[in-house]
């Protein structure tokens, strides 16, 4: 499978995949370089919730958001909780967390919208982000999926929430999963591992391998993959990064590996206005 992040840019990883059908997205995954932080958020930290500089996160941000051609006051952020709560982002809501943390969505680990202009954007460490986009009725998402979320299915949650009540089609809905932390470096314990298998039967093959006793390697990738696939979306319509937010240090920051002293990048998506 190809790789669905490109590195074409010093600031983000460009998600390429949807554009093929629809060229008004722009979505993406932000690195560590290119920004003006400093300390061990050096120094594009997204994170206005980790004791960085708040002018200097909001710095970064606007350095990102030029890029995309999206202005920063027209950004959404949310105040994740490690949920599955599901919230549509209204044109009401553009700014919401882009300047102050306090102004986020309120405890929310998805967001999405069928309103062009308006940019969509998680914050992420080593958690699953996970875009979604569903061509009939130009739904855009993203959802933060730690292995709490992930074993909450919120990806089967946003799949419900568009299905239910924005008419969505499910064999339209395509998923994108993105950087995160790899198996190599995600070591859990038996207390994960049973919610886990809440999800699988005896017979299945699991996302996790035996690593010593009462530890295992959890594949937070592969987890939700399947759960895309039990919610019935199409595994052609499921693309998945090998991009580890671990072992690539040069380019992520790692929650796990700085021993939670880190900065955060964000996962973005947006539709742009027609003819911009």
């Amino acid at each position: 499978m190809m790789e669905p992040f490109i590195k074409d840019r010093e600031t983000f990883l460009s998600l390429d995949g949807f554009t093929t059908i629809n060229s008004s997205i722009i979505a993406g995954f932000t690195v560590k370089n290119g920004g003006v932080s400093t300390s061990h958020f050096s120094t594009l930290n997204m994170g206005l919730h980790v004791n960085d500089d708040p002018a200097d996160v909001v710095a970064n941000r606007k350095i990102c958001a030029l890029e995309t051609s999206i202005p920063l006051r027209n950004w959404v952020f949310a105040d994740q909780v490690h949920g599955s709560r599901i919230v549509k982002a209204e044109k009401e809501n553009r700014g919401d967390g882009a300047f102050e943390y306090e102004a986020a969505i309120h405890a929310a680990d998805g967001i999405y919208t069928d309103k062009a202009d308006t940019m969509l954007a998680l914050a992420f460490a080593d958690c699953v982000p996970i875009f979604f986009y569903e061509e009939a009725a130009n739904l855009i998402g993203v959802a933060h999926a730690g292995w709490k979320g992930s074993v909450l299915n919120i990806g089967q949650a946003m799949i419900s929430r568009w299905i239910e009540a924005e008419g969505a089609q499910l064999d339209r809905i395509h998923a994108v999963i993105g950087p995160s932390i790899g198996s190599c470096c995600y070591k859990v314990d038996d207390r994960v591992i049973e919610e886990v298998n809440k999800h699988f039967d005896p017979v299945e093959e699991v996302p996790y391998k035996e690593a010593g006793a009462g530890q295992y390697f959890l594949d937070l990738k592969a987890l939700n993959e399947a759960l895309l696939v039990k919610a019935g979306l199409n595994r052609e319509n499921i693309s998945v990064s090998g991009r580890c937010t671990s072992c690539e240090d040069q380019l992520f920051f790692s929650h796990r590996r700085d021993n939670g002293k880190t900065g955060r990048m964000i996962g973005f998506i947006g539709l742009k206005e027609e003819g911009s």
